[in-house]
């Protein structure tokens, strides 16, 4: 095993790998994922018919504290000064695309919460329409979460 493949890992288990001989940088990374839903649901999101309240604003709160919250949500992230957060929402006719940007100053990237904040909101997509979504029998045929994934990481200068 590379030692360089696998940071967490040490002869006695696992660690949080130590960042502080790294220096601080102005870190961005942008995830991306979709959730397909029925189009009869697409439309009443799109028109506010959803009875749970507004979908995508929802979402996009719930997305923002999942990105503050990564590192209490996996264990062996670091928890980071977060700089900035944007959720958008690509409306489909047959599922909804979420962005998510995260902006932070730090030793170590944001991917993790880039994604983690992109899982949640779609998640939280899912729990507000659930009860358009499911069939007589109570099952989710149409719907599901897929495609989630770095799309961007970089530092910058």
């Amino acid at each position: 095993m590379n030692d360089k493949e696998f940071t967490h890992l040490t002869k006695n288990g696992i660690h949080m790998v130590d960042v502080s001989a790294k220096s601080e940088q102005n870190r961005l990374a942008i995830s991306s994922g979709n959730i397909y839903l029925k189009k009869e649901t697409i439309e009443k999101i799109q028109k506010s018919e959803i009875k749970k309240g507004n979908v995508l604003t929802v979402a996009q709160i719930a997305g923002i504290q999942a990105v503050k919250n990564t590192s209490d949500i996996i264990p062996l992230c670091h928890p980071l000064r977060i700089t900035g957060i944007e959720i958008d929402f690509d409306v489909k006719t047959e599922y909804i695309n979420c962005k998510v940007t995260v902006n932070s100053k730090g030793q170590t990237g944001v991917e993790m919460e880039a994604i983690t904040g992109c899982s949640v909101a779609l998640l939280t997509i899912w729990d507000m329409v659930k009860a358009v979504e499911k069939d007589s029998d109570g099952q989710y045929p149409n719907t599901h979460i897929s495609n989630i994934e770095v799309i961007k990481k970089e530092k910058i200068n």
